[in-house]
């Protein structure tokens, strides 16, 4: 079944053939290294058992490496038209196991797909990667059946995703993610494994939607609404920002900063204060 995706050129070949290079205003920066797209691709939990979507997959090269490691079905969602020949190529070497989507991703409605489950892997375009994320996060939240996600950041990024209370890395996303979900970075990527190289270290990040965290959740557009205001001016104390509540109803003195709230804490108080 891998055959022929093990068969094709290498992606440099197959990009130097069509005239494609990265481009800026895509956040594009591409992995060539086997190894690693490989070693990111068996990250994926059941990958052979439920279908991935890949946002940006440009020359496909983890695209290859998700098929090679026996994925059930990758949609890929590119927004750059001109890696058309690359991924027709090796959507034509899967035997029907990929599927390419044109468009932009933060338009495109995964549900639509048809699928039950998913899981979502993808070097993510640098522009637009947080604001994917938390898109996702509101479609766990709201019982869009997201198995898994294993992501490519910054590690600036990365490390502020798995953040805890107390340290300066923690914020919004810190909230966010981890109200929904289990997050751990599995490994360091080198600018240096990148074309072009960018100016920072990356990380490869899993999150994994939890359940029981879902259940307690209520809702998370007043949660999101909330991180936003309190981190705002992460700095004053919350009763600086907030004067008209009694934060004694939360076991809290108000001299606190958004920093020293747990992720619990957010929802507590967001099932009680609207905003």
């Amino acid at each position: 079944m891998t055959d022929k995706i093990a068969s094709l050129p290498p992606v440099s070949e197959m990009m130097r053939d069509c005239g494609m290079i990265a481009k800026k205003q895509f956040g594009q920066n591409f992995l060539f290294d086997l190894n690693l797209t490989g070693r990111i691709a068996r990250s994926v939990p059941d990958i052979n058992k439920i279908p991935v979507v890949e946002v940006g997959p440009g020359p496909a090269g983890l695209t290859r490496a998700l098929l090679l490691a026996g994925a059930l079905r990758v949609v890929a969602v590119e927004m750059d038209k001109t890696t058309e020949p690359i991924l027709s190529r090796v959507a034509d070497a899967a035997n029907g196991r990929l599927t390419v989507v044109f468009g932009d991703a933060l338009k495109t409605d995964f549900s639509k797909f048809g699928f039950n489950e998913y899981a979502i892997c993808s070097n993510l375009p640098y522009n637009v990667g947080t604001e994917l994320l938390i898109q996702w996060i509101h479609k766990i939240a709201n019982g869009e059946k997201i198995k898994s996600l294993t992501l490519m950041f910054q590690r600036e990024v990365a490390e502020r995703i798995i953040a805890r209370p107390n340290y300066d890395a923690y914020g919004r996303l810190s909230v966010l993610v981890q109200l929904v979900a289990d997050a751990k970075i599995l490994f360091n990527v080198p600018r240096t494994a990148f074309t072009p190289a960018p100016k920072v270290t990356s990380a490869i990040v899993q999150i994994i939607p939890n359940p029981d965290k879902i259940k307690k959740l209520g809702k998370i557009e007043n949660i999101e609404k909330l991180t936003a205001k309190l981190f705002g001016t992460r700095r004053k104390m919350i009763r600086g920002i907030m004067p008209d509540i009694d934060w004694t109803m939360f076991d809290l003195a108000g001299t606190e900063r958004a920093e020293n709230l747990s992720p619990e804490k957010f929802c507590e108080i967001a099932k009680k204060v609207l905003l």
